[in-house]
């Protein structure tokens, strides 16, 4: 038999009608009507010279010949979809859930996507900017975590070594540590107080001396609205460099003395299930590269 002169439509009409033993179904599943089933099953059972239902009232029962004809055709329609499934995924533009905290992305990812798109034309990149956690066995996702790991329940790759240090708006012009008596100290809620940043009473205990007192305090639930307000001059605040290296380069942020204290790791993680996607592979490759090439601001004391 020719394959040109196969019935396909009717075929499918029929599968859909013996897959659900309905009519309404079967034409609610291809978005016909149940005339349209029934005018398509009697169309094949002609061409086929049998019949293959049993019409009874609100139901239809399979004949011997619908039993040999519907594994047949339902493993065929079957084939065809995952192989169809397949070839449009591979031209499908790869997707990528990237989970950081808002901070992360504001400050150090934001200004940095210009290039991941230009060098990354073909993924398509969703932020998932948040404090809590993403379920990183489902789907291609990627995390980046602030803390001193280990991660053993994830596959880990640490991207780059924290420091924490007071910065100011240059305007300020501050001098030593007696002038922190006269701003105001901005302060923001950490995500996990337990993870043991410095304070400011280790801060200043670092810097040599500890002040007969602190300016007022202004403090935000958010860390990148702690870094505005430094840049806006509205007071000091103990920052991560790697947050506020762009501000640093540009002037608008400074160290204006004191030092820098060990602050946390940066870490991406992923699911130990990914491995071996090429994709995930990829958007890593390109954090790796862009925390190893990004200049690291100095602490000016």
């Amino acid at each position: 038999m020719q394959r040109h002169r196969l019935p396909l439509s009717q075929l499918r009409a029929f599968e859909a009608a013996a897959r659900h033993r309905s009519f309404k179904q079967a034409a609610d599943e291809l978005a016909v009507t149940p005339a349209s089933i029934s005018h398509q099953v009697r169309e094949l059972e002609g061409w086929l010279g049998v019949a293959l239902f049993e019409r009874r009232t609100r139901r239809v029962v399979p004949t011997e010949a619908a039993t040999t004809l519907y594994p047949v055709l339902r493993e065929g329609f079957d084939a065809f979809a995952e192989t169809l499934e397949r070839l449009r995924e591979r031209t499908a533009p790869a997707s990528v859930t990237l989970s950081c905290t808002p901070a992360f992305a504001s400050q150090w990812l934001l200004p940095r996507l210009a290039d991941f798109h230009a060098t990354h034309p073909d993924i398509d990149l969703r932020i998932h900017a948040s404090e809590a956690t993403l379920d990183l066995s489902r789907g291609a996702c990627l995390a980046i975590r602030y803390g001193m790991g280990p991660y053993p329940e994830y596959e880990a790759l640490e991207l780059a070594a924290d420091r924490i240090a007071l910065v100011a708006n240059p305007s300020l012009a501050l001098a030593g540590i007696e002038d922190l008596q006269n701003v105001r100290h901005i302060d923001f809620d950490w995500y996990c107080p337990s993870l043991g940043l410095p304070t400011w009473a280790s801060w200043c205990q670092a810097a040599g001396g500890v002040p007969s007192r602190l300016g007022p305090r202004l403090a935000f639930s958010d860390e990148s609205h702690a870094i505005q307000a430094a840049i806006a001059g509205q007071g000091v605040a103990l920052l991560g460099l790697t947050l506020v290296q762009d501000e640093l380069a540009r002037g608008v942020l400074a160290v204006p003395f004191g030092p820098s204290l060990p602050g946390l790791r940066y870490h991406l993680l992923r699911s130990r299930e990914t491995r071996g996607n090429a994709t995930l592979d990829r958007v890593a490759a390109w954090l790796k590269e862009a925390f190893a090439t990004a200049s690291a601001p100095v602490s000016g004391g």
